[in-house]
């Protein structure tokens, strides 16, 4: 029986919840497709996602959409994938004023396309407004990257004596990483069965419940994502404490 969005306690939602949108061109592939293919339909599947996460009232929503590693993707696939972003970017707008969600991109964006850079401004300027759901993209993503830029950005500071090496904690780290306006993730989700964090996010889910399901990411539909939350739901976060000292 498939779940529905009624079955959720409203008051225990995770407050962030982060996917990895896995298995585009496997579900090509087993269509006889391009990868491209999947792709196009994965895109279908983030904008069902996303509204739902907002009819839900998630108040913060992670898509990993292009990590720093699929750049070595053939180089048609990448093109493609970027053409994917800025249509879907520009189509998109209308629907997240609508649905009150900001929209927000984390990573080395600098290395995307101009065009794609362009059309990331334009979005996050035009729903900057919106004060319901966070909507962010990972984008030419990954989280060495993101911590070693971070290291290197507080050696700057402590070596020109602005941060004290004494003072340095988590709440330093995290203002120095992409993150630094988003909470700690609640709830992770992979799709297409791979049991791999595929450096993401590494540092921000250090507590997060992992949900991994064995769909591929076009096949994703609403009721597999009210599962994972009603899964999250039924567990116990004790963050280091003992079930006696919860309750």
């Amino acid at each position: 029986m498939n779940n529905t969005i009624e079955e959720i306690n409203e008051l225990n939602l995770p407050k962030h919840l982060a996917i990895i949108m896995d298995g585009n061109g496997r579900w090509a592939k087993g269509k006889g497709k391009l990868r491209v293919f999947g792709h196009e339909n994965g895109v279908k599947t983030v904008r069902s996602t996303v509204e739902s996460c907002a009819k839900i009232g998630i108040k913060y929503l992670t898509l990993y959409t292009f990590s720093t590693e699929n750049w070595n993707r053939p180089k048609l696939e990448v093109e493609t994938l970027m053409r994917l972003l800025v249509s879907s970017l520009r189509k998109e707008v209308k629907t997240l004023n609508k649905n009150n969600i900001c929209f927000n991109a984390i990573g080395n964006l600098d290395s995307l396309p101009q065009k794609a850079q362009k059309e990331i401004k334009e979005v996050i300027a035009k729903t900057s407004e919106n004060t319901g759901m966070t909507l962010t993209l990972a984008l030419s993503y990954g989280s060495r990257e993101e911590l070693v830029n971070a290291i290197k950005n507080i050696s700057v500071k402590v070596k020109n004596n602005i941060i004290s090496p004494e003072n340095i904690d988590e709440t330093i780290i995290n203002t120095h990483l992409y993150t630094h306006n988003l909470p700690d993730v609640d709830l992770l989700i992979r799709t297409s069965g791979e049991h791999r964090i595929s450096n993401f996010l590494l540092w921000q889910i250090a507590y997060a419940e992992l949900y991994f399901i064995d769909v591929l990411w076009p096949d994703f539909k609403e009721h597999h994502l009210v599962g994972a939350i009603i899964n999250y739901q039924n567990r116990e976060r004790r963050f280091g404490k003992t079930s006696e000292q919860l309750n």
